[in-house]
């Protein structure tokens, strides 16, 4: 069953951003939440409810963690959340790979249960076909090539990409592909600058870089990331624009030193017998 969805006709569709193609920077940020959605809408044009919600905040070690029920149940959030960004949401790993006709009930199921308006998958040249297969259901599609976090065991580890003419000439194959089959536009992900630099110039579709260039059509990072909120190891793509890690820490050791004192709750934080009008 289909979830309740805000009505708007503000809403940026996957065509619209396959539009913007070397025009203005498409601005692309995750979302995982209802409210982290409620914040980013007006600022974005792009939210992906990425499988990187297995490792931001199911603390996986890998996005392999994401169920197609995780993602259904944060696209759900974000959606609720959002009224005018085109909302994309990821295929997790196992939902899509074994065939066309997997790829499509999968890609079906995301789009009817959270009523986002994309989906995206891993994969050049070896994803082609259910690329192309769920595009024709009515599907618009969004590719990810380059690093696939997806295929970080299979690689051993996270390795970037396009620093082989091996590697280079296989780049532009998947983007290719991925252009043919008929994806509004493509991730390039953890790829050498001057190789996604020149994959943009040379595909009809935008890019959008994460670790990439910034000569992509669009930038993206995960917002944990961007706002300084992740506790392990930040990659060197990322830029913190915020140190939450330390507002969090220090708001917390301040309610622990009142709750601690008993001057939290205060007369502030309490209701009366006899005063009205100051319900929760």
């Amino acid at each position: 069953m289909a979830t309740e969805l805000p009505t708007t006709d503000i809403r940026i569709s996957a065509d619209t951003i396959r539009r913007r193609k070397g025009g203005t920077p498409i601005v692309c940020l995750t979302a995982y939440t209802y409210p982290i959605a409620r914040l980013l809408d007006d600022h974005v044009d792009l939210l992906l409810v990425g499988d990187s919600v297995a490792m931001v905040l199911h603390g996986h070690k890998t996005t392999l963690g994401a169920s197609l029920e995780m993602m259904i149940a944060h696209g759900q959030a974000v959606m609720r959340g959002s009224a005018k960004a085109c909302v994309v949401v990821d295929m997790p790993a196992g939902s899509y790979e074994e065939s066309a006709a997997q790829a499509v009930a999968s890609a079906r199921r995301i789009v009817d249960e959270t009523g986002c308006q994309a989906v995206k998958l891993e994969g050049g040249v070896d994803m082609a076909h259910q690329i192309a297969a769920i595009v024709a259901a009515g599907i618009p599609v969004m590719g990810h090539i380059g690093l696939l976090p997806q295929s970080v065991e299979k690689d051993g580890g996270y390795r970037i990409k396009g620093r082989t003419d091996e590697n280079v000439a296989a780049l532009f194959g998947d983007a290719q592909a991925v252009e043919s089959a008929g994806a509004f536009s493509v991730v390039i992900e953890g790829t050498v600058e001057t190789v996604a630099a020149d994959i943009t110039r040379r595909i009809a579709i935008p890019t959008i870089g994460i670790g990439a260039s910034g000569d992509c059509d669009g930038q993206i990072l995960v917002i944990d990331d961007m706002v300084g909120l992740t506790v392990d190891r930040v990659a060197k793509f990322v830029k913190e624009y915020a140190d939450l890690r330390s507002v969090i820490s220090r708001a917390a050791e301040h309610y622990a030193a009142e709750v601690r004192s008993r001057t939290f709750p205060g007369p502030d934080h309490v209701f009366s017998a006899t005063k009205r009008g100051d319900d929760a």
